[in-house]
């Protein structure tokens, strides 16, 4: 499900009790039309992400590279990260983010390079996830 994502920033001291807040804020850009800000309370660390299984196009899923997108217009590829959150409204959830941009999507099987022009590549603010079974994490 992609609901959307980006600076994060991380509000406050941490406090057993209460956690630390994830704050994504995406502005709208050539990448993604959408812009969002959104807080989540912290339950785990986030860890760089390469790829995620997607089902929209295909009900078995299909795997995509995946990269942060930021303003900055030499590179704008970034990390994308996955992370335990807490989402008031879907209880836990794993939140995948990037940059100021949110995300940039490709399909693996797909040789080029990341472009805004490509018809098989596309932006989203940034996703949440019931499962981490559908990442595969850089590290």
């Amino acid at each position: 499900m992609f609901l959307g994502l980006i600076s994060v920033r991380m509000s406050g001291g941490y406090n057993e009790s209460k956690g630390c807040s994830v704050i994504v804020e995406v502005e709208s850009s050539e990448n993604c039309e959408a812009s969002v800000f959104a807080r989540f309370k912290e339950i785990g660390h986030a860890r760089p992400v390469q790829q995620v299984k997607l089902y929209d196009r295909n009900p078995d899923g299909e795997w995509y590279w995946i990269t942060g997108w930021s303003d900055d217009e030499r590179m704008p590829a970034c990390p994308a990260y996955a992370q335990l959150v807490e989402d008031s409204g879907a209880g836990l959830t794993h939140l995948v983010y990037g940059g100021l941009y949110g995300l940039r999507f490709k399909p693996i099987n797909i040789e080029e390079a990341r472009n805004l022009e490509s018809p098989r590549q596309w932006g989203e603010t940034y996703l949440s996830l019931a499962s981490d079974r559908d990442l595969r994490y850089a590290e």
